[in-house]
This record gives C-alpha cells, structure tokens and sequence, in this order.
C-alpha cells in the first residue's frame, strides 16, 4: 500500500490496466484525475459530443481487441453515452465507461446536473461498479477493466465526483487477463465426430473469432477439412475474403455464394457467433438457412448457445482454442475423415456459385451516369480501398448494400453498428480505430441522414490531428424509410427527403478536407487522395435515389384506415 489521493489511485490504476487514451468532453466531476492524466501517460481526446466519445472507444476496442475507455460530466454528459453503450454491448466491445456522479452527500436532492445513473446502464453492460468510498476507487477500476475483457463487453466504472478527494491508502493490482479453455471435452469430441462424418460441412465464421485471435486457426481447421466457410453478417472480417473456401457473409445484403452454399450444409460448425437473427433469416428471396443440418456451435458465453437456433452439439469455449483442439482431434482420429472424400465436388461448387455470384454483382455495379448508381459507387470504392484499410459503416440503405463489396483479409478492419442499428455510428467509430491504429487507413460510410448526427467531430479530427476518412452518400434523402413509404404507404413522403447543404464545403471550413465526387471515374482518386492525406477527408458521393430491398419487412403490414377521413390513404 502506498499513500495517495483518490485521483492519483484512479489514474495509476487506469495506467496499469494500459490505458493510453481517453475520449471524453472536460467536466468539474472529474477534473482533478483529468489534471494528471498526462504525467502518467493517457492522452485525453476531447470530443464534440458524449455519444461519439463512446463510439470513438468502441472503435478503439474492436481496432487493438483491448479496452477503449470513456468518460464525461456527471449528469447530462453520462446520459449522452447511453445509445453507443447500447451498441458496443451488441457488439461485445469491451468499452469502459467511466461515469463520474453527482456528490455522494447531494444526492437525492435534485442538485445540478443529478441522476442516478446506474439503472441507465443495468441493461447495456456487463458490469457495474459503483465507488462506495475513495479507499475502494482502484479495486473497483481493476475489477471493472477485468471483466470488460472476460465478458467481453461494455462495463461501467460509477464515482461519485468527491470520493476523487481526500488522501487513501491504495493498493494498485497489476492488470489481469482471464484464460479461455476449448471447451468440455465431451462436447469437443462430439464435435469432431460430426465434422468427420459430414457430407457437406460448412464452417460459419463469427466475431468471437476475432476476438479470440483465431482467424488463422479457423483457416488452417478449414483447410484440414476442405469445408467451406461463410462469416456472421457484419464480420466480413473474419476470414480471408481472398481464400479460395471463403464465401461471403450471410445476412442482409451478403453474399448469394454464401447462401446458397451453407444452404448445402449438413453440418454446420459455428465458430465463435451467436447465430443471430439478421445471420439466419432469409434474404434476396432464399430461404438459405438448413433445418436439417446438424449444427456444432462454439460460443464464450454459455448464454448464447441454443439461443437463436438450436444446437445439436453446444460448445462453452474460445473460439480460437476450441479450432485448435478440433483440428488435433481430427489428424489424430483413427476411423477415415469421410468429409475429405468429397472435397473436390464442394470445392467446385464453391467455384460456381463465387463466380456466379461476382457476375451478378457486375451486372447490378455497371451503372453510367451522374449522379451515380449506388452500387456503382460502392463497387468503385471497393476497387480502391487500399488493403490494410479499417472501415466502419452506419445504418442505412446504401451503407447496408456494402455489405455485399466489402472484403478484407485481415480481422479487426470492419465496424457495424451491428444488432443495435443506430445511426450516427460510422464516422466516430472511424475516428477511435484511427487513434488505435495510426498506420492503418480508417474510412467510415454514412449516409447523408446520419452524417448530421456525428459531422461536428471533423472539428475534433483537425484538432486533434486524426486523418479519418468520411465517405457521405447524399441522395438527399432517408432511404431505409423511404422505401418503406414506396412500398407501404404510396409514395407519401414524410420527415425523409433531405435538402442538402454542400457537406464538402462544411468541411472545408472546418479545417478538413473535401472532395465532391460526380463520376465514377472519380471514386477512385478520391479515395486514393483521401487514404493517403495526412489531414481529415470527407468524400461527398452524389448518389443516385435508387433504394435496395428494405431489412425490416417483417415489422411492417399494408396499411388499414378504419376512420373515413383515412381511407383515402389505405393502400390497396
């Protein structure tokens, strides 16, 4: 034990746990901890707004798989943290939020700027951690950090703004890692006898590959067995998009090769996912997901097995260590491994269905003209993006067609906002996986609606010499509604045309770059010109109105007007 302030406990504790940055807006509540961030070597990066300082921190997580930390003033400052928290639980992001209170004396009183913020959270993180006293502030921070990690996912350190006073006896613990094991031997052993047997296996990559580290261990499992593979919507990353046993994603605006291959499957091995509902649920019109394959699923978190659908072989393990005790059951299993005998035919029907899904792509990506097609431009951007590139997209219709372009062969390069959906994610989350990683490039995709809910943090790129990269598609208007007015509601257009301001020029007085794009002949240059600046860049895409099916036809019905002044708005 040595002797200290509150403050200076909380900082060391913060140091120890590798805490380098900290994204957040400046507040009383915590200002004397702010005051020697800098001496123990935490950079403080003051944002436009709370909710993209989270975001911000969940890039940072997803971009390095360790912590990303924020924090705010008491009050209205935490309350604008709850939608990324939100997010970053859905995306399992170990982010820390730290939440300094109103004085644990004033509360209760209706004082200035109070809440209880701890019901706000309860919901949206692993764990909570409410600092009963200021002896107690660095055993709490340790705990809290450790879980974020173990659980993976956000966690929320509570300190009411006078325990960071006064003098303690504090202890500072070293930062502790939790070990994942394979799995329940039986299980594993289940497993690699379903593999064996396969037919037609397909092995259905998810994010708890990549945040196990396990990307190279899922490839060298799938190339044992010669099984195809597909990736979680929105995990694009989780294996080589170049490999020839790659697919595609499944779900919304994934791949056709990836559907209709897993649809094949009679054993389906689903390494580190959850098997989520946009994963699984029919897209483009294919009911791709097979009932009667057996289905082998590996997930670190016990809740999540059988969760979505059922799973005949459930296994409570890392993904990562779970592909490596497989693959040395299986080279060292004795019966024959009946799946090789059949490779050659999966790895030509894998052949036919990636070639004729490309050619589709092609033919829907060939539009001339100006303003461009959508998928001319996402086409053309996905020619250009440069290959250690780190992209995040929004919620949207054009940012959600990108699934269908975006390919990556390394992890921890694609951000969604995943089952959360908010918009307003892109660009901020950008910016965190930046700072994680200078020597990468880092672009967000938004779409004009959204990019009014995170533009003002291109004032904290110029300020903070952050070179993040926003590709805004303005088609002046909100497209994911708006398609469902076309289609449901006759055309009546209402809260969704935009009228527009020039969002280069905006960013140009800022301090930024920006580049309006007109031609697809210009995609590319742009995005070249932008990557490669040492300064913020927005690409001002004009885009065409053209709309892709909307995700949500399962939430809406043909309208029916009962009143008579409605019923001339019915749609038959």
């Amino acid at each position: 034990m040595a002797r200290m302030t509150p403050s200076e406990a909380f900082v060391e504790q913060l140091a120890t746990e590798g805490v380098t940055e900290m994204f957040g807006i400046v507040g009383s509540a915590y200002m004397d901890a702010l005051d020697i961030f800098e001496p123990a070597g935490i950079r403080f990066i003051s944002v436009a707004h709370e909710q993209n300082a989270a975001h911000m921190a969940d890039g940072y997580a997803r971009a390095t798989n360790r912590h990303g930390v924020c924090i705010g003033q008491n009050g209205p400052g935490i309350t604008n943290f709850v939608t990324a928290i939100a997010a970053a639980f859905w995306a399992h992001s170990p982010v820390v939020a730290i939440t300094p209170e109103t004085g644990s004396l004033g509360m209760g009183l209706g004082g200035f700027q109070e809440t209880d913020q701890m019901p706000i959270f309860s919901k949206i993180t692993k764990f909570q951690a409410h600092v009963s006293g200021p002896q107690r502030i660095a055993e709490l921070t340790h705990r809290a950090f450790t879980i974020a990690m173990a659980e993976r996912g956000p966690v929320q350190i509570n300190i009411p703004r006078n325990h960071f006073y006064g003098e303690i006896d504090a202890t500072i613990a070293p930062a502790q890692r939790i070990e994942r094991g394979p799995g329940g031997s039986e299980s594993l052993a289940k497993a690699a006898e379903a593999l064996a047997a396969a037919k037609f296996p397909v092995i259905l990559v998810g994010g708890g590959a990549v945040m196990a580290g396990g990307v190279d261990e899922a490839r060298a499992l799938a190339e044992y067995l010669q099984a195809p593979v597909v990736t979680s919507y929105l995990h694009n990353d989780a294996f080589p998009a170049s490999h020839e046993l790659m697919c595609g994603s499944l779900g919304y605006q994934g791949s056709k090769a990836a559907m209709r291959v897993i649809a094949k499957a009679d054993v389906i091995l689903a390494l580190g996912s959850r098997l989520g509902p946009f994963g699984t649920l029919p897209q483009y019109g294919i009911e791709y997901w097979p009932e009667d394959a057996k289905v082998v699923q590996v997930d670190a978190d016990h809740r999540m097995l059988g969760l979505v659908r059922e799973a005949e072989v459930a296994i409570h393990g890392d993904a990562k260590a779970a592909a490596v005790d497989l693959l040395a059951r299986l080279q060292a299993g004795e019966a024959a491994i009946q799946c090789r005998g059949n490779a050659a035919e999966r790895l030509a029907e894998v052949a036919v269905q990636k070639k004729t899904w490309e050619d589709e792509l092609d033919g829907l990506s060939s539009g001339d003209g100006s303003p461009m097609q959508p998928r001319r431009a996402l086409r053309e951007l996905e020619r250009a993006m440069p290959a250690n590139a780190m992209v995040a997209t929004d919620i949207g219709n054009i940012c959600s067609v990108s699934n269908s372009y975006l390919r990556f062969n390394q992890p921890q390069s694609f951000f969604a906002a995943m089952a959360f959906g908010n918009c307003g994610y892109a660009f901020p989350t950008a910016i965190g996986a930046k700072v994680a990683r200078p020597d990468r490039p880092a672009v967000a995709y938004v779409g004009d609606g959204a990019w009014g809910m995170s533009l003002a943090e291109v004032m904290t790129c110029v300020r903070e010499n952050i070179p993040t990269t926003a590709v805004v598609f303005n088609n002046g208007q909100w497209g994911a509604e708006k398609k469902n007015q076309i289609d449901y509601y006759a055309d009546r257009f209402i809260g969704t045309n935009l009228a527009n301001p020039s969002f280069a020029g905006i960013a140009r007085a800022m301090g930024a770059e920006g580049i309006v794009v007109e031609q697809p002949d210009q995609v590319g240059d742009a995005l070249r010109q932008a990557t490669s600046s040492d300064k913020c860049t927005v690409i001002e895409m004009m885009v065409a109105q053209d709309l892709a099916e909307p995700f949500r036809r399962d939430a809406l019905k043909k309208p029916v007007r009962m009143l008579e002044k409605y019923r001339d708005f019915t749609v038959e």
